[in-house]
């Protein structure tokens, strides 16, 4: 496991091998993003490529719970030193938020089966991650420096009314609004839905293509939006002590 840049064949980490990262740039270059495409979820933006790769490593111990939660934390661990193995200009939203919304190259073509489920594991380590922080924090959550910011179960809530209503959608799994996964129970079987829903695109079951979308990029904005939204909560929590 680890480097994948090449057609999404998956090989064993060398003690040291360097990450390989993408540095996807607005295009007015006012933002930057860091990401990992082997490692789902593992994405940080800033003003400029190196503040945005030192911000990414800063996650490093932090993400590492993930790999921990998805049995791959021998193989995080083995991983060198961030290297940029691909530079891009990324849609008008990423000088805005920040955030990566496009495929990397490497982000193409289907993928083999074994690196479908490495990511999905990824994935659903994320979900059981902010699942456990959602259940552990404050339902008030400390304000920014101007006073916004949306409590626990309005975080909760927009996760899943965005991963159910965008993201599972662009595959064909449709729901109602009113029908938003929020309950535990319900939280899980959608992510099951879903991810049978990954497993047939990626095998070329689902009649209709996405347009402007691939599956890996969706398994990994998906994880990235779980995850951002996980470490907010974490990082705004007000229970005592923590």
């Amino acid at each position: 496991m680890g480097r994948e840049w090449y057609g999404g064949t998956d090989r064993r980490t060398i003690a040291g091998m360097p990450i390989p990262i993408v540095i996807e740039r607005g295009p007015k270059a006012r933002k930057v993003v860091a990401y990992s495409v082997d490692w789902p979820g593992w994405s940080r933006g800033a003003k400029t490529a190196e503040a945005a790769l030192a911000t990414l490593e800063a996650y490093r111990a932090r993400y590492r719970e993930v790999a921990r939660r998805a049995g791959l934390d021998r193989d995080f661990d083995a991983g060198g030193p961030l290297e940029v193995g691909e530079e891009r200009v990324g849609t008008g939203s990423v000088d805005f938020w920040g955030i990566s919304f496009s495929a990397s190259a490497t982000e193409q073509a289907p993928l083999a089966d074994d690196v479908l489920e490495r990511r999905i594991r990824l994935l659903r380590a994320a979900w059981e991650l902010f699942d456990d922080v959602a259940a552990r924090v404050s339902p008030e959550l400390r304000k920014g420096p101007r006073g916004g910011g949306r409590e626990r179960d309005a975080i909760v809530r927009h996760v899943m009314r965005v991963e159910t209503l965008d993201f599972a959608s662009s595959l064909g799994l449709k729901i109602e609004e009113d029908a938003v996964p929020l309950t535990l129970e319900t939280r899980h079987a959608h992510r099951d839905a879903y991810v049978a829903m990954m497993r047939d695109y990626n095998a070329g079951k689902v009649a209709k293509p996405m347009r402007s979308r691939t599956l890996p990029f969706l398994i990994r904005h998906t994880a990235f939006h779980t995850l951002d939204h996980a470490w907010e909560m974490e990082d705004r929590d007000i229970t005592p002590g923590s």
